[in-house]
């Protein structure tokens, strides 16, 4: 289960591009070409957009899009076309398709900009005006405001281009990252800038010597705040495996449901097979095959260690993601399942693998997917759940809320006030005839409970969005346990003791009493372990990225212990 499940108890979202249809008017292919610029409104301030459409001489369209307050220089579009008053367009290098029709009476592109989630982009004609120039502060800045519990960590990215000085700030312990700062503004050494989705502001005087902002951060209390100009170099990453390997890799494709295609990597051992096999599934959010996260690759390396000890791996992108076609935004659990059962498909397919020990791994919410698909295919070999839920998906949210609110610095009172906002919005949506309906509801809850909490309405707006897509109702209302109880493969459990996501006491009594009637069932605890399996000092999601172990070395050894023990020819 993602973190992004309940952040909405923060008042601080991660920046993501999001957008919706709207269609007008007509247009002349010509139009296309030249300079385009638009603002996408996130919950976290607006991402100015640039657009430069070109036209190639042998016919056809190029071009790049940047955004001043986005990380990383601008990148080439790919798939330019215009046609029937439409443009659209691909930006492979982040994943990320526009797409929108002439509006004459705007003198614009109306439409979407899709990247894992949709938000409205209009692109009117122009350059993109730079903004003001702050001089003196460029470079990352870190400190740590205390919260009612505990300390959080902020860092400020500070830029200057050619659109002016642009300031990006991140919360790491809330997993929030890209806010934009607004009115960055330096008077002598008096520094100031303002977040006004979140109501924060921050003031302070830079040291003679430049290293240093020692001011106070405002957000309804005033908190001391000292801001160390730091040298953030690279993460790193010692467990990612590095060319060549000693074994086969291929890149692979296969059908899904209608329209989706997933791409994905199969890696074999040396010699002929037939191989064992195992299927990765991801968790929440669009993943790639990798499960990339903050500079980690959980999967490569699982991936790796089973491929080095004798077992095939399929990893894939979610549909709709990385290589993968389909359209995230809308599937549900249930749809990851039909992508899982078809990654199984696709093995048995192949001479190369032993259709007879082909078996499941899935992380977070693929922990859910993967009991699904085997409830139905009693023909698996085996089904292994990393971190994955046991007990009702309410009752895991409301587990996740308490365990993580005080690492987030969110004391008692207002953990309890949150879930009791959250119990009255998932009330608000039963009976609801569809997602627009369901929205509305949790929006006025939002909007009258969530005041007091510090959730602004712009913030109650985008939660409420996402808390009424099909994808989260659905979650809402699940209980793994049922399914649990049909699968008849033989299943390792695995989860941490860190784990604050997905707490590993509730979630592995719940499935080890839903699996009380299946004869091969190992549940394991490791100590000391994390959601991502990382050995942590406490847990916390801020932990993920600072810690360099991607996967602890006894998750491995349990992991592959136990599957190539299953899939052992007898």
């Amino acid at each position: 289960m993602a973190v992004k499940l309940t952040r909405w108890i923060v008042a601080l979202a991660i920046s993501g591009l999001m957008m919706a249809f709207v269609l007008a008017g007509a247009a002349k292919a010509q139009e296309a070409a030249g300079d385009w610029n638009g603002r996408i409104h996130l919950p976290t301030g607006d991402h100015r957009i640039a657009v430069e459409i070109t036209a190639k001489p042998g016919g056809g369209y190029a071009g790049r899009v940047e955004s001043p307050d986005v990380r990383g220089t601008g990148t080439d579009l790919d798939e330019v076309r215009v046609a029937d008053g439409r443009l659209t367009f691909s930006v492979p290098s982040i994943r990320a398709t526009y797409q929108g029709r002439w509006d004459a009476a705007a003198s614009a592109w109306v439409g979407e900009w899709s990247q894992g989630a949709v938000f409205p982009l209009t692109l009117a004609k122009g350059v993109l005006a730079a903004g003001p120039t702050v001089a003196g502060l460029d470079g990352d800045w870190e400190g740590a405001v205390a919260g009612p519990v505990a300390k959080l960590r902020i860092v400020v990215h500070i830029r200057t281009g050619r659109f002016g000085t642009t300031a990006l700030m991140d919360s790491p312990d809330q997993l929030a990252y890209g806010i934009v700062l607004e009115q960055l503004a330096r008077d002598g050494d008096k520094i100031s800038f303002l977040q006004s989705a979140i109501h924060g502001s921050y003031a302070g005087v830079v040291s003679a010597d430049g290293k240093t902002i020692a001011g106070a951060w405002t957000q309804g209390t005033a908190l001391p705040l000292i801001l160390t100009k730091t040298d953030r170099a690279a993460a790193k990453r010692p467990q990612t495996p590095v060319k060549p390997y000693p074994y086969r890799e291929e890149d692979v494709a296969f059908d899904s449901a209608p329209g989706v295609r997933l791409a994905g990597t199969l890696t074999l051992p040396p010699g002929k097979g037939p191989f064992p096999a195992a299927v990765l599934i991801t968790g929440s959010g669009p993943q790639d095959r990798d499960e990339t996260l903050l500079g980690h690759k959980p999967f490569l390396v699982i991936a790796d260690r089973l491929t080095r000890d004798g077992i095939a791996v399929l990893r894939y992108d979610d549909r709709g993601f990385g290589k993968s076609t389909g359209d995230f935004a809308k599937a549900l659990t249930t749809d990851f399942a039909v992508d899982a059962a078809a990654g199984v498909a696709f093995l048995r397919k192949r001479s190369d693998i032993d259709a007879a020990r082909v078996g499941l791994i899935g992380h977070s919410e693929g922990g859910l997917v993967a009991p699904m698909v085997a409830a139905k295919d009693r023909k698996l070999g085996f089904v292994v759940l990393l971190a994955g839920p046991g007990a009702p998906l309410s009752e895991v949210l409301a587990a996740q809320r308490l365990a993580l609110g005080p690492g987030m610095g969110i004391g008692p009172k207002a953990l309890a006030a949150s879930q009791t906002v959250m119990d009255h919005a998932v009330a608000a949506m039963r009976g609801a005839r569809n997602d627009a309906e369901a929205e509305a509801r949790v929006a006025a809850v939002l909007t009258a409970e969530g005041a007091p909490l510090g959730i602004s309405p712009a913030v109650a707006a985008a939660q409420a969005k996402q808390l009424s897509s099909g994808w989260m109702r659905g979650l809402l209302t699940y209980d793994p346990r049922p399914t649990l109880a049909q699968v008849r493969a033989p299943i390792l459990a695995v989860n941490g003791s860190k784990d604050l996501q997905v707490p590993m006491k509730q979630n592995l009594d719940g499935i080890r009493a839903a699996t009380k009637d299946n004869r091969d069932v190992t549940i394991v605890e490791l100590p000391g372990l994390n959601h991502l399996l990382q050995t942590a000092p406490t847990g916390a999601v801020g932990e993920y990225a600072d810690i360099e172990e991607t996967v602890a070395p006894i998750a491995l050894d349990t992991i592959s212990g136990w599957i190539v023990k299953h899939t052992r020819r007898r």
